[in-house]
This record gives structure tokens, C-alpha cells and sequence, in this order.
């Protein structure tokens, strides 16, 4: 398969297409054909070497991906192949105190599609299968990926660090990046 990726971080003179072998799946996990990855600033920093980041190289980025799953892993349940589906790209372990309460952004092993794992930018990407959503059918495979981490951080924000609660209302200000809209 083609992909973008880099072997040593700095600018975008750093990335290269080239031809990578096909992910193979694990038990829990579907292979998508990406048909749409948007740019977050995640995966800028990523690429230039930001600490809070350790990847191993070469290093496919990109954690905002949309497209048709291909193949389902053996253990794989509540999703089909030729599903049309967004990724949410926080992944975690799904097993732990943390995932079992909702809280996964806790778990030790919680990371986002594109940093510790490769991401989108690739004809395909593999993920778990919890971490598959079916796009709704009025949106393009592009807009269904211009929303998804943009979603995970808006969602920390508002839950975990302000502690919103159901029929609490919330006034938004801002006119860049989560606060647009």
C-alpha cells in the first residue's frame, strides 16, 4: 500500500509516499480504506519531533481518517465490511477501570490514532473495532473526517475538566479551531 510518512522528524521536506505493506489485523481490530484524512495540528507536531510524542520512525501520521472497512478481525462484533464509517481517535484498552467507566482517556495504555500507532495517512489504517462510527449519510467521507479529534478534545474539555452534566447549558466564544463552529 502508498503512504505518507516520515523516517526523521523536522518540516514537511521530511515526508515521503511510499509503498509499505498492508497492516495485518489483530482479533479486535478492521482495516479501512481510507477515503479521507483532514491535517491536524497534532500531526504537525508529531512530525517535528515534539516530546510529549515518542513514535517509533518511519512514522505514518494522521488521526483524523474516514472510509470503508475491508477486512474485520475474528473477534470483531456490531460492524460490517463495506461500512462507511469515521475513526474516533482516541484509543485505549477497553478493559481497564478507566474504559469500563467511560472514563478511557485515563487508561495507561491511551493514546491518539497517529502518534504511537500510524494513522491515516495511507490507503489503509488498521484500529480497533470500538473505535469505528458509521457516518451518517448525509455527510461526505471529508467531512465526516474533519470532525474527530477536534470532537475528542471538545468533549475532555467540557466532561472531564469543566464537569458538565446532563441539562447544563454552555456558552461558547471563540471563532478558531474547536471553538469555531
Amino acid at each position: 500500500m502508498k503512504a505518507v510518512l516520515f523516517r526523521e522528524h523536522g518540516g514537511p521536506d521530511r515526508l515521503t509516499y511510499e509503498e509499505l505493506p498492508m497492516p495485518q489485523l489483530d482479533p479486535q481490530e478492521v482495516l479501512i480504506r481510507v477515503k479521507a484524512c483532514a491535517l491536524n495540528h497534532l500531526d504537525i507536531w508529531v512530525r517535528q519531533g515534539n516530546p510529549a510524542y515518542s513514535i517509533p520512525l518511519p512514522h505514518v501520521g494522521g488521526s483524523d481518517v474516514s472510509g470503508i472497512i475491508e477486512q474485520v478481525g475474528t473477534q470483531v462484533e456490531g460492524v460490517s465490511i463495506g461500512a462507511r464509517v469515521f475513526v474516533s481517535p482516541g484509543i485505549s484498552c477497553w478493559q481497564c477501570e478507566y474504559c469500563l467507566s467511560g472514563r478511557d482517556n485515563l487508561c495507561r495504555t491511551y493514546h491518539l490514532l497517529g502518534t504511537k500507532m500510524h494513522g491515516g495517512y495511507a490507503e489503509y489504517v488498521k484500529v480497533p473495532f470500538r473505535n469505528v462510527l458509521p457516518i451518517p449519510e448525509n455527510l461526505t467521507f471529508e467531512q465526516a473526517a474533519a470532525f474527530p479529534l477536534v470532537s475528542v478534545t471538545a468533549s475532555h474539555m467540557l466532561l472531564a475538566l469543566a464537569g458538565l452534566q446532563p441539562g447544563e447549558t454552555v456558552s461558547r466564544d471563540g471563532g478558531r479551531g474547536v471553538g469555531s463552529g
